[in-house]
């Protein structure tokens, strides 16, 4: 799949449709082929496309077999750009929905997105997700207070 991204804002958007329609392809054509990705899920890290996409496919199956669609909301977004590199921080908020519209579950991350414009696209080369971690139960906070 061959898509175009001229602006920032779009590779964002793309991102949360692609999501709420659990479209594979789609959701990694924002991504460059030699991707970097730390994310909060399973493995420390992603290194390329092929990793991701099937990260990703196991990811939308599973909300496929849940019922759930998911509705991405990014918020607080700051985005830096010049001609071929861009740095975009923000919060992203991750709601899970059944067929009747009923809320599962929310969660909230942090998120940084490096992107780099080849052939006048721009293409998400490195991600990051975060959580910050409660001192008390070493575990993530998951909802922005």
């Amino acid at each position: 799949m061959s898509v175009g991204f001229h602006e920032v804002q779009e590779v964002l958007e793309n991102y949360k449709s692609a999501v709420y329609e659990k479209d594979v392809e789609r959701y990694v054509s924002s991504y460059a082929s030699d991707l970097h990705i730390y994310d909060c899920w399973n493995d420390w890290e992603c290194v390329g496309i092929a990793q991701w996409r099937k990260f990703t496919k196991e990811w939308f199956h599973g909300l496929d077999e849940e019922g759930a669609l998911v509705k991405v909301d990014f918020d607080e977004v700051v985005i830096e750009e010049n001609s071929n590199l861009a740095f975009v921080r923000c919060n992203v908020t991750f709601a899970a929905y059944n067929e009747s519209g009923e809320k599962l579950r929310q969660m909230t991350e942090r998120f940084t997105f490096v992107l780099r414009k080849e052939n006048e696209s721009w293409n998400i080369i490195h991600q990051h997700s975060s959580l910050p971690i409660s001192m008390e139960t070493g575990k993530g906070i998951f909802n922005r207070k």
